[in-house]
């Protein structure tokens, strides 16, 4: 007698198509759940123990191989927690930019600032606040490093999830208001939806933007005060100040099996699920090994099924049935409108409050300062803008390739995922090393540092808007028998041109954040610098010479901003206007 897997009583059908025995008994992937539970457990009393521990007068940092795992812990803690914070103010605030009339006007220049800002910028600010708060505790330190760590991942996500709301088709909006969607129903079954790939694939960069700035979160000099956490940041930056080559290549080895892990456990699956919102067939897209392993245990078959009685208890009312938002009343709308007047008011006066401060912390330069800054500014912008042109050179071809055919994506999206999450930095010694063989000095040397930390911008979002390209359009250029250049003009260029500027936003705001590390440098007990405006803060920061970093900060801050209003806004409202997929 034959029947479908679901008709037989002995068997469970899981959400993935896998068919489990309902009745299997005890066994070994039970115990790994088991063991991996415990062991999530006591890494999580280690965190927290490691936290509220006393505040250490000397940072000791161990280059012996017995603490990597522990220092792969701490590290992997800090940057899971940035980025839960990351997507927590990605949706807040990318959802607000987007949808609430009139907030665009003031956000959208706020995150242009934000986002131009180094993390160095950042953090005798967030170092000196929180040290502060807690001077006997190593948790003020901490949430300074979680917090550096946040502003290396949230930017790219924020513009990538506040173009793809702009990006929406117009009919898909009308669908929603007909059926009378409530706000959180069109946010959660339009807005996300719509958004999915391309937050996940930036999610990916972002965790990398954290890696790439780890070694400047965890180990930093400010003034005469040497702060370092326990991590594989600070573990790496010990041993190539020390020129340790062994320890080098045993941190270079740990975060590549830190990275493997987050990638088995987390962005694999997620790809996989990723492609429900696109076109691509369900029989190419790969699973996830270890969450298979997972459902077909015992205590993952039991979790399912309290899942789904969850779901099914808790499901929510038809939307036929959901009545229409009504209106605020007319006697709420003026205090609502003097509130927001008061909040406008209290926001200006802090920000006179602190241009103030900000110009009298500035009177101190000499003019001599300002045209170095300015001779600085130049030579990072020339290598910014061809660390861009070289990435984008090779990432859309590429790109366009892994989004389109799943042949390609599944041989060489695992492999690109975990070389975009590997820090750049740490092979710095290795690259400038071979360049300095080669008679390049620092200032070449820096463009080649520069995009190894920028392409994987371009990258992921060129894939991110080749895979939502609708398969129809694909047919029909095939049926017109265009040429490979037309289909390339016609097709290709104009479907992924709003998410790949948003590669080039986001890749010249890392560019500019990564030129603080690719300028200026130690090198086997050398310091190697170059004329460069990264150079300029990383020296300013180690000697505390708080005038000439908040120049620095400030001159940088303003050329982002300058080119982004030129350049990049214009782009975006053609990207916004000529270049979406309505349906």
């Amino acid at each position: 007698m034959t029947g479908s897997p679901s008709s037989l009583p002995d068997r469970a059908v899981l959400g993935t198509g896998i068919v489990v025995p309902a009745n299997r008994s005890f066994g070994w992937v039970d115990l790994g759940v088991i063991g991996l539970l415990a062991t999530a457990t006591y890494a999580l009393v280690t965190v927290a123990r490691e936290w509220s521990g006393p505040l250490p007068v000397i940072p000791g940092i161990h280059l012996e191989a017995r603490y990597l795992p522990l220092y792969a812990l701490f590290s992997l803690t800090r940057g899971v927690i940035a980025y839960a914070v990351s997507f927590l103010f990605t949706l807040v605030y990318g959802y607000v930019m987007a949808r609430v009339v009139g907030a665009e006007r003031l956000m959208l220049p706020v995150l242009d600032i934000l986002q131009s800002i180094p993390v160095l910028g950042f953090l005798p600010g967030f170092v000196l606040g929180l040290v502060h708060l807690f001077p006997d505790r190593n948790l003020g330190l901490e949430i300074a490093s979680v917090l550096m760590i946040f502003t290396g991942q949230v930017w790219n996500m924020t513009f990538s999830f506040y173009s793809s709301l702009k990006s929406v088709p117009p009919d898909l909006v009308a669908v929603t208001r007909l059926a009378r969607m409530s706000w959180w129903e069109r946010f959660t079954r339009l807005d996300l939806s719509f958004a999915a790939t391309g937050l996940l694939w930036n999610s990916m960069m972002s965790m990398a933007g954290g890696w790439f700035f780890l070694m400047v979160s965890e180990a930093f000099v400010l003034g005469d005060h040497d702060f370092r956490l326990p991590g594989l940041g600070s573990y790496m930056s010990l041993a190539i100040e020390r020129g340790d080559a062994t320890a080098q290549c045993l941190g270079v080895l740990s975060m590549l099996a830190m990275i493997v892990f987050i990638d088995q456990l987390v962005w694999r699956p997620l790809v996989a699920w990723s492609h429900k919102f696109t076109d691509d067939e369900p029989a190419v897209v790969s699973g996830s090994w270890f969450w298979d392993r997972i459902r077909r245990s015992r205590i993952g078959l039991a979790f399912s099924k309290s899942l789904g009685s969850l779901r099914r208890r808790t499901r929510p009312t038809p939307v036929s049935a959901v009545a229409p938002t009504e209106p605020g009343t007319p006697q709420a709308r003026p205090l609502r409108r003097w509130t927001l007047r008061l909040l406008a008011a209290a926001g200006i006066a802090v920000i006179l409050f602190g241009v103030v401060m900000y110009v009298r912390l500035l009177g101190g330069l000499t003019m001599a300062a300002w045209l170095g800054l300015f001779r600085s500014t130049g030579a990072t912008f020339l290598r910014v803008i061809a660390a861009v042109l070289l990435a984008s050179v090779w990432t859309i071809p590429i790109g366009v390739l892994i989004g389109r055919h799943p042949r390609w994506s599944k041989a060489l999206q695992p492999l690109i995922q975990m070389a975009a999450s590997f820090p750049a930095p740490m092979i710095f010694p290795v690259v400038v090393g071979g360049m300095l063989q080669l008679g390049l000095g620092l200032g070449y040397s820096s463009v080649g540092l520069l995009l190894l930390g920028t392409q994987w911008y371009i990258l992921f979002n060129v894939i991110a808007g080749s895979s939502a390209i609708p398969r129809e359009l694909w047919e029909v250029s095939r049926l017109a028998r265009f040429s490979w250049r037309h289909r390339w003009q016609k097709l290709i260029l104009p479907s992924i041109f709003p998410s790949l500027l948003t590669g080039w936003i986001t890749a010249m705001g890392g560019a500019w954040n990564a030129s603080i590390v690719a300028e200026y440098m130690r090198y086997q007990s050398h310091t190697l610098s170059t004329t460069g405006l990264g150079a300029t803060i990383s020296q300013a920061t180690e000697r505390a010479d708080f005038p000439l970093l908040a120049a620095a900060v400030g001159l940088m801050a303003a050329v982002v901003v300058g080119f982004n209003r030129l350049v990049w806004h214009p782009l975006s409202h053609q990207a916004q206007t000529r270049y979406t997929l309505d349906t």
